[in-house]
């Protein structure tokens, strides 16, 4: 049985639902980099990093890449890199909208909200 369009998109969302992981693909934008620079830019341990590189390579969109003693890791195709910055210009009008919506309130409450703080929905304003 094949599974639907909408369900398989879901899980590929779902597959990307990792802040590691989408840390990778960020950090992979601009070629292979070794597992060693991963962890030094990400700051997880070997093992958290080993987990979360084996389901983007499990899911074909990453490649791991043997160079003798040192493994790289590159994204599988150019794709990815242009649904990261889509992601990031939706994130930018969202934000964009919602500190708009915040400025209106201050102003129709007589300036006495509080603080400016916009939820990016990831835990940190």
């Amino acid at each position: 049985m094949q599974v639907p369009l909408y369900q398989a998109k879901a899980e590929f969302f779902r597959m990307l639902g990792h802040p590691v992981r989408i840390r990778v693909l960020e950090l992979l934008q601009h070629g292979p980099v070794p597992v060693r620079d991963l962890l030094a830019d990400i700051e997880i341990e070997p093992s958290s990093l080993s987990q979360q590189l084996a389901v983007l390579r499990r899911s074909g969109i990453v490649v791991s890449i043997r160079e003798g003693s040192t493994v790289r890791y590159a994204l599988a195709g150019g794709d990815v890199a242009e649904l990261l910055r889509a992601a990031r210009r939706i994130l930018t009008e969202l934000l964009v909208g919602q500190n708009e919506l915040l400025a209106e309130l201050r102003q129709t409450d007589g300036g006495r909200a509080g603080p400016a703080v916009v939820s990016t929905g990831t835990g940190h304003p």
